[in-house]
């Protein structure tokens, strides 16, 4: 074969290389939301765990043996640039979140007053907006719902990919999780929160000196 006939045959290869990355990258992004938009979700990573799930679908991990957060950083959806561990010193309440998922829609003024309640008690609410392809549909479900706390904007979910398997990472839309002073990961639910459940959930991690 001549080295002009082998030349398409290298291109076609690297072509089918780069097709199956993306394919695979798309796979786990995909893998991550297949329990996407629902009122539940399914249960922590693989492998040895330490967090106990309650009665009320809520895990909680012992203040002694939790994760630290991954670096959760990158452009808001209003365009400003934001780092969760910025905030380190306060509990802050994670919230994963789509501007097409109901579950979110419901939970979205339980969150917003919730935040308003406790941001002179040292908790901060940050959200992680996924999977919306235009910026412009996550800004009017803000506006829709009046929340004022930041969202990273993260259309291809990659941010959900840096939590280690195994630990209280987010694996449904809506998740939430609260961390600790310290950065580290204390509660998390999988599910769309009432008003009451939120509070519970970050009550004792707020009361912890």
């Amino acid at each position: 074969m001549s080295a002009a006939s082998r030349a398409p045959l290298r291109s076609t290869a690297r072509i089918r290389s780069r097709r199956a990355a993306l394919t695979t990258t798309g796979g786990v992004v995909a893998a991550l939301l297949v329990s996407a938009c629902t009122s539940g979700g399914v249960s922590g990573g693989g492998g040895d765990t330490n967090f106990v799930m309650g009665e009320d679908g809520i895990s909680t991990v012992a203040k002694g043996e939790r994760d630290t957060a991954p670096d959760l950083s990158g452009e808001t959806i209003d365009g400003k640039q934001l780092a969760v561990s910025s905030y380190k010193g306060k509990v802050v309440v994670l919230n994963v979140w789509g501007s097409w998922c109901a579950p979110c829609r419901a939970e979205a003024a339980n969150f917003q007053k919730v935040s308003a309640d406790l941001a002179d008690q040292g908790v901060q609410f940050v959200g992680i907006n996924v999977a919306d392809p235009q910026v412009k549909s996550a800004l009017a479900f803000e506006k829709q719902y009046g929340v004022t706390y930041p969202s990273l904007y993260d259309p291809s979910s990659k941010l959900m990919l840096r939590f280690e398997k195994g630990t209280l990472n987010p694996q449904a839309i809506p998740s939430t999780l609260v961390l600790d002073r310290q950065g580290k990961i204390a509660a998390r639910s999988l599910a769309a929160l009432s008003e009451e459940k939120l509070r519970s959930m970050i009550k004792p991690v707020l009361a912890e000196k």
